[in-house]
């Protein structure tokens, strides 16, 4: 996939109304609809700023939670429209719909230095179906299209990539910012290139571990997933998370990374409980004869040496996935020594969204890293070396 996309700074967009597809997927409280993280909000401000200050009209779009029948209130985004009307200290006319009469209107009249947010893009039945039909009633309200909703560029939808058919496409800030760091690390990484793979299952990872074995010098496995990699390798993993189903692969993958002279590691202790708590005492045990009644919960003491080592002569790391259940505090040690050594190497550290995102910003660490992608799925899709149809759409320099 070509990551070299014209941006805002490539085009004029002076006295023009631009179509801005922003992430505004914000958690909320389910009583009371109150936003309890604006993070999203906030990472879409210097875009919408810019825009602003070049003499824009800016039309934002968003989707928000997953509306199934049409319009839902607790779905509407006009929380949104009020916290980001408070982050940029001026008002935010709001659409009662996407591209029925009043988000037409509130278009028309649009003036630049204005911003008009339109309803929750779902609320169309034919977004997710990336429906030519409402992707030009969109662009018809515009005359340029901004996507910087990284978090959603892996879906083909009428407003991440639709829009792009009918009217000039380039990213935002934030989307730039992705293709720059995690498109240069994939490209043309600083080497050693180490990446750091976790979470619970081995079937999520596949494309990736596949993708990175071929550009690679060092994969590390963490996580859930390491103990189907230990079950392929004959070994005993009592209740510990295992996919049946994935054992050859992991023996392939293992052949696989030795043909191509790429070094796997594996954990060769782990924490274990006696069930899924977060009061259960940890026991260490060999990785590999972990007893019939008990679970592996978090790499041990000699595999966290072993990748802190590994860690530290890295030139770029790559980290997609907690090593343990990081929520339990008896069974975090393990992210939170890598996200420690992390933060303390001169390495290009780059945190791939979801749940490692949320273990460094949980430990304290986040101020320390190159950067924290604000996509999960779509972090993921581009460790695969997908096309993101959302990126693919967009021109090229």
């Amino acid at each position: 996939m070509n990551y070299n996309k014209k941006t805002v700074k490539d085009i004029d967009v002076k006295g023009k109304k631009v179509l801005l597809r922003c992430d505004f997927n914000v958690p909320q409280d389910p009583d009371t609809r109150a936003i309890t993280d604006d993070k999203r909000i906030r990472a879409a401000l210097p875009t919408i700023q810019y825009l602003l200050e070049q003499g824009a009209a800016v039309i934002a779009c968003s989707h928000l939670g997953k509306p199934k029948n049409g319009p839902e209130e607790k779905f509407s985004l006009k929380p949104v429209a009020a916290r980001l009307g408070e982050l940029l200290g001026k008002d935010v006319i709001m659409a009662a719909d996407v591209v029925g009469e009043d988000a037409k209107a509130k278009a028309a009249a649009l003036s630049a230095g204005q911003v008009l947010l339109l309803e929750n893009t779902r609320f169309e039945k034919g977004e997710t179906k990336n429906d030519p039909a409402l992707a030009k009633a969109m662009a018809d309200m515009a005359e340029v299209y901004v996507s910087d909703a990284f978090g959603a560029v892996h879906r083909a939808h009428a407003s991440t990539a639709g829009v792009a058919a009918y009217l000039p496409a380039v990213s935002g800030f934030l989307i730039e910012k992705e293709l720059e760091i995690m498109g240069g690390a994939l490209a043309n990484p600083k080497r050693p290139l180490v990446a750091i793979l976790g979470g619970s299952k081995v079937s999520s990872k596949i494309g990736v571990i596949n993708h990175l074995l071929d550009i690679a010098d060092t994969i590390i496995i963490g996580g859930g997933m390491a103990y189907t990699f230990a079950k392929a390798r004959g070994g005993s993993v009592g209740k510990s998370l295992l996919e049946a189903d994935w054992l050859d692969y992991c023996n392939e993958m293992t052949t696989k990374a030795r043909e191509k002279g790429v070094s796997l590691l594996l954990p060769v202790d782990t924490l274990c409980a006696a069930e899924f708590s977060k009061d259960a005492a940890p026991v260490l045990h060999d990785v590999m004869t972990i007893p019939e009644d008990m679970m592996g919960m978090d790499i041990g003491p000699k595999t966290i040496e072993t990748y802190t080592a590994a860690v530290k002569d890295a030139g770029t790391v790559i980290w997609n996935g907690p090593m343990g259940v990081f929520e339990f505090p008896a069974f975090a040690e393990g992210t939170r020594a890598v996200a420690k050594a992390l933060a303390e190497t001169d390495a290009i550290t780059i945190i791939g969204g979801g749940d490692s995102a949320a273990a460094v910003a949980q430990l304290g660490y986040a101020d320390k890293m190159t950067h924290i992608s604000t996509g999960g799925g779509a972090s993921l899709e581009f460790l695969e070396g997908k096309e993101l149809p959302g990126v693919a759409c967009l021109l090229d320099k």
